[in-house]
């Protein structure tokens, strides 16, 4: 039996439409004479949580991290296992599996990991599904090939997801820690791979234009008189002129007023110092990718990221376009004979532009885009031999089938072209510019300038360059080098820069896309230019849309410009330049894709992802944050007093433990922080930090009598150790290090055993105070340290020594001496 997976049910409905039938439908699957087609719904399976490697992870805290599993584990997922339990039993039946999923890094790792998951040993071929037209569908199962001519692909997406999981499970615990230590309790904080790089960009986008301060300047044009005609040409400075700013903008009005005035004085003499024309040709534009068409379909319409995809789904499902998420704008050549059927479908698909260009489209012309060299598991989108009816599609649809089959069409066109005309003017001894061209064969460019103001939309005009596109475009007379030409008139423009425009969804994903323009070292700009961005042409659309979900980002007016929020600038602000610029992220997607081409081992990748994690987690408890709360802690001005409930009543303790183990009395509900200012004022310099052992407050109380030459002490003073400090108390949960200790005092009493000289003594340790149980109800003796709480005796599990009553804010400790605190 031939058993075919397919990604989603609505693929296998399709596939097994084009097998020889009767099809029997049966629960989960569909049986033909060719064969069983059954289905996943996307990733069947999941990664496991962290608290599923270890029940400890079920804990934030820092000193786990980072988590690097040994063995990765899947789950199948809660609401899958049904359909799991079909597909198992039907493998098991096989004697040949065919692999459907979509011909993509996901679609290949989805099929293939529930194929390791279940340790299938039969043969596995692979059907590349790039449209789900019967045609198309046919010609690629009469075209399996062998599964294992994809491992690369699937190790590419395993390095994606598992590198995913190390960066996100470990760095979002990491700085959501971090930000909870400065007290932001209910704040939880994303990190990505991919989703934070992109963050950042808009971030800074913002930052740029809060900065940003307009600058003016002036051009000087000026028209000269040919014997054939006349033109306009734009005065350039020399750069070592005054008056310029490190653009070569001219920014000193007075200079600009006096350069005015001196080419408006005689004499009018000019010469035509370089003429140059030269035929160019502009070769048709490239068949869309998904992230092409997103970026168009925005500036054209509006239309967010996600519509985009979703929309081009539903063409896809209905068969009139092929495999949406790709990222490829080329074509497979075998694929040219269609063209004919694909062009006469378009002519009567009910779109009246698309039909009037069809005529003047030649099916056997052949363009740029028509390359197997770059063609993988899918091409670009294109029409499928479907035919089509736009009367009966949604707006969405019948416009991005437009765009789709006008990219198509476009490349049935000639080339376009036109001379480009360049004019150097020397007049009194400075240089004046012009540019012109002249058109020769519109070619496809006839499809893409019926209508002038969406001409400058598709293209991407702006402001900015509206003025250079102008003057490019300008007629010029005929004339050769070294004619004679007169000066007539001048004029001055007053100019301002402007600040960069806000992203909008569509933009942020062309910026994903072009992610080299973005990065901060400039040997990495060059070496990523080539690289196919951040993110995958599916993944970018859900990314953006995620962090405007999470409320990280915000779309305002009527153009959607996307805006931070606070939550956004606190985490950028937080995270070190390896995660807030895309240089890393960029470097690992160019591997990933050398990956799929067999290029880079998994093992490789994997290790230097988890030196990143180790790296960045390291850094995480360094970082500092804006403090949020009422009670800023008075100590370290890094977190705040939060209410805690001990054994012996509540108080207040810094929420940056252990970094700051401040705390204080309760008060009416609040901190008492005028009693803990006046604690820390009255501190010595070098007072201990935490709990001491007995030991060294009997050598400290010794000392103090002895004469200063006589004063030693053989092990280290206990002040600075932070050793011993986190022996003591759990660098991270509090509430958790609490419970375990109350556990340990309720030990039994060790019995103390004789001994006869101060050497032999054990060296008792006193652990913290905070749920110790009491002797007596009072003692007569006054603590030395505080002087505010009395010793009392306490019943440790290394045996009895004596406590300060004002703990936690006293933590001095005392052997026992038969029944007293030794204090000499």
């Amino acid at each position: 039996m031939r058993l075919y997976i397919a990604e989603k049910p609505s693929v296998g409905r399709e596939l097994a439409k084009c097998l020889t039938g009767p099809i029997a439908r049966r629960d989960g699957y569909l049986v033909t004479k060719d064969g069983v087609v059954t289905w996943l719904f996307g990733h069947i399976l999941r990664q496991a949580e962290p608290e599923e490697y270890d029940p400890k992870y079920k804990r934030w805290r820092a000193d786990d991290l980072p988590i690097i599993p040994e063995h990765w584990k899947l789950f199948v997922a809660k609401d899958c296992e049904k359909q799991f339990a079909i597909v198992k039993s039907l493998i098991e039946k096989a004697d040949e599996i065919v692999h459907g999923g979509d011909p993509d890094r996901e679609g290949q790792l989805l099929v293939d990991e529930v194929l390791d998951y279940l340790g299938n040993k039969k043969p596995v071929r692979r059907i590349l599904l790039n449209a789900l037209d019967e045609k198309s569908i046919k010609k690629a199962n009469a075209s399996l090939r062998d599964n294992r001519d994809f491992f690369n692909l699937k190790q590419s997406a395993l390095a994606r997801a598992r590198a995913d999981w190390l960066i996100g499970m470990n760095l979002s615990r990491a700085y959501t820690l971090a930000a909870r230590r400065a007290g932001h309790e209910r704040l939880v904080l994303p990190i990505g791979r991919v989703k934070t790089p992109t963050l950042s960009l808009v971030v800074r986008r913002e930052r740029e234009i809060e900065n940003f301060k307009p600058v003016t300047y002036y051009l000087i044009r000026g028209t000269f008189q040919h014997a054939n005609g006349s033109f306009e040409a734009q005065w350039k400075p020399q750069d070592t002129m005054a008056g310029l700013d490190s653009e070569n903008r001219l920014v000193d009005k007075k200079i600009a007023d006096e350069k005015l005035a001196f080419f408006e004085a005689m004499p009018h003499d000019a010469v035509i110092s370089s003429y140059q024309k030269v035929k160019k040709q502009e070769p048709q534009p490239l068949p869309f990718s998904l992230s092409t068409l997103q970026v168009l379909a925005g500036k054209r319409f509006g239309y967010a990221p996600q519509l985009v995809l979703d929309t081009a789904q539903k063409l896809y499902e209905k068969k009139l376009t092929t495999y949406p998420r790709s990222d490829c704008e080329y074509l497979p050549t075998n694929q040219l004979s269609d063209a004919a059927t694909i062009l006469s479908h378009l002519a009567k698909a009910g779109d009246a532009q698309i039909a009037a260009w069809v005529p003047a489209a030649n099916p056997r012309q052949k363009s740029r885009a028509w390359n197997d060299k770059k063609i993988s598991a899918h091409h670009a989108i294109i029409p499928t031999t479907v035919q089509a009816d736009v009367t009966k599609m949604t707006q969405e649809e019948r416009n991005l089938y437009h765009l789709i089959a006008r990219g198509y069409l476009a490349q049935f066109y000639p080339v376009h072209t036109y001379d480009q005309t360049k004019v150097e003017v020397c007049y009194k001894e400075e240089t004046f510019t012009a540019s012109g061209r002249t058109e020769r064969d519109l070619g496809w460019k006839v499809m893409y300038q019926s209508q002038k103001k969406k001409q400058e939309t598709d293209e991407g005009d702006d402001r900015e360059d509206k003025d250079e596109k102008e003057e490019n475009a300008k007629t010029l007379p005929a004339m050769k080098k070294k004619d004679d030409v007169a000066w007539k008139r001048g004029r001055m423009l007053e100019k301002m820069t402007k600040p960069p425009t806000r992203f909008t969804a569509s933009t942020l994903l062309a910026g994903m896309k072009e992610i080299h323009k973005y990065v901060k070292n400039p040997e990495a700009k060059k070496q990523l230019k080539d690289v196919y961005g951040i993110g995958t042409e599916a993944t970018r659309a859900t990314i953006i849309d995620d962090l405007i979900r999470r409320k990280f980002m915000k779309a305002e007016g009527k153009k959607k410009y996307l805006v931070p929020t606070p939550a956004a600038y606190l985490l950028v602000d937080a995270l070190p330049d390896e995660l807030t610029y895309p240089d890393s992220t960029a470097i690992w997607e160019d591997k990933l894709h050398s990956m799929s081409e067999g290029g880079e081992s998994l093992a490789d990748f994997l290790q230097g992802q988890i030196a990143f994690t180790r790296k960045l987690c390291a850094k995480a408890g360094d970082v500092h944050m804006e403090v949020k709360g009422e009670n800023v802690c008075p100590r370290c001005h890094q977190g705040v007093l939060t209410k805690r409930k001990g054994k012996n009543g509540v108080f207040w303790g810094c929420s940056n433990y252990p970094k700051c183990r401040m705390t204080c009395n309760d008060k009416e509900g609040k901190p008492d922080l005028e009693d803990a200012k006046a604690r820390l004022a009255r501190r010595p310099r070098r007072a201990a930090p935490a709990a001491v052992s007995a030991t060294a407050m009997a050598w400290q109380s010794r000392q103090a009598d002895a004469p200063a030459a006589s004063r030693s002490y053989s092990g280290a003073e206990p002040y600075d150790d932070i050793a011993a400090l986190n022996a003591l108390f759990s660098p991270d949960d509090y509430a958790a290090r609490m419970e375990a200790d109350e556990k340990s005092y309720a030990a039994q009493q060790q019995k103390t055993s004789s001994w006869q000289s101060w050497a032999d003594k054990p060296k008792y340790s006193a652990s913290p105070m905070e749920h110790m149980e009491k002797d007596v109800a009072s003692s007569s003796f006054l603590c030395p340290r505080c002087r505010e709480g009395h010793l009392r005796s306490i019943h440790g599990k290394n045996g009895v020594f004596w406590g300060c009553s004002n703990y936690p804010r006293c933590t001095a400790t005392f052997d026992d001496d038969h029944g007293k605190p030794l204090l000499k």
